[in-house]
């Protein structure tokens, strides 16, 4: 199939101007400029055009685009500025968000490339099915992180697609997992007759992430666990050289930056160790969150699976903030459940993208009974998206706020206090570490 690339020199846009050829069914891939020369070579394999997307700057643009401009294909220079440029195919996008934007990029990929090509489900399964066969070869085993989200569940489906009985799917109940995960799991691999297993991990976890507050340090930790886990159970299969997860290309891009500024290191990306034992395999991993629901459904996967709320993989890990106890993890679950269940009861959980409760590490001052209490308040964050890039907060009717409220104050022990918060990302991020 044929392909746009897009070389990143450090504009946060650049993600933008991806998303913007995809929603018009375009095949594009992203480089960092910081490659090598053979890897970008490579990487232009298939390509038809070239997007050079430039942040703010002075006059000379880098060494790298002489390079490019040596390549006999057609190429658009896009800056985030107010001033126009010299030179061929030369565009300015201030926002990427308008129609202006889509227009000019798909312009550029189907009349000046010569695009014809539709990038859709059945494309995309087809790359995807035919990339993890080659990766993984006719022999090679693969393990499989299972969280029972979408993305790994997709991932599973695929790759069970790609090598039969080969996949070898795993869950780990890390002890940071909410209320009816791992039922949930058991059920779908059931259901899909995926081979699993389930690890019981929780005192491995709580204690490797005892006393650490730091979100960073949090992250990196529960990914090296997790591939501590993943290593010790691959030894019991054999031939067992590979790793499977549900990396998204939002991981990546908050996790790795061209100019090296980390947003937040996902556990399943900037939080691996460096030496790992197996090989990584991410068929999806350059897929936006609403691609992979369109692969879900390719692969026949049920609505209650393509269209499930997103989760992270350090789960509650990041939403009990501060130090994790298993008390207040506890408590988190209950109150993040109850979010759920009022969602689902007054029909606004298909209408949202993602809810959950977080656990404030302050007390406040609160009444229950006439007498005074001194307990946590829990945070209720409800948001809207399509990719993760972007969220905007979810207008609920007070009523449902009201009865979340009511509900974790009087039902879940130690917390006195419910707040909702109405913070778009960005400028915060979905998650609160």
């Amino acid at each position: 199939m044929k392909k746009i690339v897009i070389l990143d020199f450090g504009a946060h846009e650049t993600q933008f101007v991806a998303r913007r050829l995809r929603e018009n069914a375009v095949y594009c891939e992203v480089l960092p400029c910081n490659i090598k020369i053979a890897t970008l070579w490579q990487g232009l394999n298939n390509a038809a055009g070239i997007v050079l997307a430039h942040p703010l700057r002075g006059k000379n643009a880098p060494d790298f685009d002489k390079k490019i401009l040596e390549i006999k294909l057609p190429f658009l220079t896009v800056y985030f500025d107010d001033k126009k440029r010299g030179g061929r195919n030369v565009v300015n996008l201030p926002d990427m968000h308008s129609k202006t934007a889509a227009a000019e990029l798909t312009n550029f990929a189907r009349k000046t490339c010569g695009i014809t090509d539709r990038w859709t489900g059945k494309e995309i399964l087809a790359a995807c099915v035919a990339e993890a066969k080659e990766q993984v070869g006719k022999e090679g085993r693969i393990i499989c992180a299972l969280s029972g989200g979408v993305d790994s569940t997709v991932v599973a489906a695929l790759l069970s697609k790609a090598v039969g009985s080969r996949l070898n799917c795993i869950f780990v109940d890390t002890g940071l997992i909410r209320l009816g995960d791992k039922e949930k799991v058991i059920k779908v691999a059931k259901k899909l007759k995926f081979n699993l297993k389930v690890i019981e991990a929780e005192d491995l976890f709580l204690t490797r992430l005892a006393g650490v507050e730091d979100p960073e340090q949090k992250r990196k930790i529960i990914g090296a666990t997790f591939i501590d886990v993943f290593e010790k159970e691959a030894k019991q299969f054999k031939n067992a050289q590979f790793l499977a997860q549900g990396t998204i290309y939002p991981d990546i891009v908050e996790s790795l930056s061209p100019k090296g500024h980390v947003i937040k290191s996902h556990h399943n990306v900037g939080g691996l160790p460096e030496r790992m034992n197996l090989k990584l395999v991410e068929p999806v991993k350059f897929l936006f969150k609403d691609e992979v629901r369109v692969l879900g459904r390719e692969l026949g996967l049920s609505d209650d699976i393509v269209n499930a709320h997103p989760c992270p993989g350090p789960a509650l890990g990041v939403r009990q903030l501060g130090a994790l106890t298993k008390r207040d993890l506890d408590t988190l679950r209950e109150a993040d459940l109850i979010v759920r269940e009022e969602l689902t009861k007054a029909g606004w959980y298909n209408k949202c993208w993602q809810a959950f409760a977080i656990l404030l590490p302050i007390r406040s001052t609160g009444i229950k009974n006439a007498k005074r209490t001194f307990e946590k308040p829990v945070c209720v964050r409800v948001i809207n998206s399509v990719d993760a890039m972007t969220a905007d907060w979810t207008r609920l009717p007070y009523e449902i706020l009201e009865k979340i409220s009511s509900r974790i104050t009087s039902e879940v022990p130690g917390v006195n206090r419910v707040v909702y918060d109405i913070t778009p990302k960005p400028p915060a991020t979905i998650e609160w570490e």
